[in-house]
């Protein structure tokens, strides 16, 4: 990489992505030449058991703007922390390995040009499309409903696709207390508290596999985790 810092920092979490991590970089690469300015891509990796990794590493040497981060622990909202830490972009965007959306970048990339700090792909807006199976949209649904309920949540959407100026969002980063399935919604929820100009857009989901995490396995996670952020948040006020 240059000396000089790109104008992106694309930061995405992958863990036992073997089977799509190479096609998802190509075509990432392919769509990226559709936009003018700089950027790196870092692969946050996070405890894979397959040969990710080892892919990963190829990758980055093919790839001057490609980085790979490795944590030995699953986890993605440590991996998503980590990556907006080390990256060197004025601007992050927050994606996923079976999405790559460059639309949503240059869409995001508009309205932080026009004054948004940090800008949320919302799936459940009206415009959204969202082609998830029906129980993970519900799950959606649920989880809004309690971080409106238990944290004064007045957004659609937490998890998923995000954009934001790095600058200042990393005081709000370094107040998340939570890692894994919550940390995306709580950096959503502080940055709202903080008072950044947060806006949401909406998104086209059409995934490329099942995740790679079964959702009833993350529920226990996450139940804990909106407790502790309404101890910390709602009751402590940090």
């Amino acid at each position: 990489m240059s000396q000089t810092s790109p104008k992106v920092s694309i930061i995405i979490p992958i863990y036992n992505e073997e089977g799509i991590l190479q096609s998802s970089v190509a075509g990432l690469y392919e769509s990226l030449e559709e936009v003018d300015w700089s950027f790196e891509i870092i692969l946050s990796e996070n405890g894979s058991k397959d040969g990710t990794v080892e892919l990963a590493r190829k990758l980055q040497e093919r790839h001057p703007e490609l980085r790979l981060i490795h944590s030995d622990e699953p986890d993605y909202g440590k991996a998503l922390r980590r990556g907006i830490l080390e990256a060197n972009g004025e601007i992050v965007m927050c994606d996923e390995i079976d999405l790559c959306d460059v639309d949503f970048y240059k869409r995001a990339m508009v309205e932080l040009e026009g004054g948004a700090d940090f800008v949320v792909g919302s799936k459940v807006l009206d415009r959204s499309l969202d082609k998830r199976p029906a129980y993970r949209r519900s799950a959606t649904l649920v989880i809004n409903f309690l971080l409106r309920v238990f944290l004064n949540f007045r957004g659609t959407d937490t998890h998923g696709l995000k954009a934001f100026k790095r600058e200042r969002v990393l005081s709000v980063v370094n107040k998340c207390v939570v890692n894994r399935d919550l940390f995306a919604s709580e950096l959503v929820i502080r940055a709202g508290r903080m008072r950044l100009n947060v806006v949401e857009i909406p998104v086209q989901v059409i995934e490329k596999r099942a995740p790679s995490i079964g959702l009833f396995r993350r529920v226990p996670n996450v139940l804990k985790g909106i407790a502790r952020l309404t101890w910390v948040i709602r009751i402590r006020n940090r």
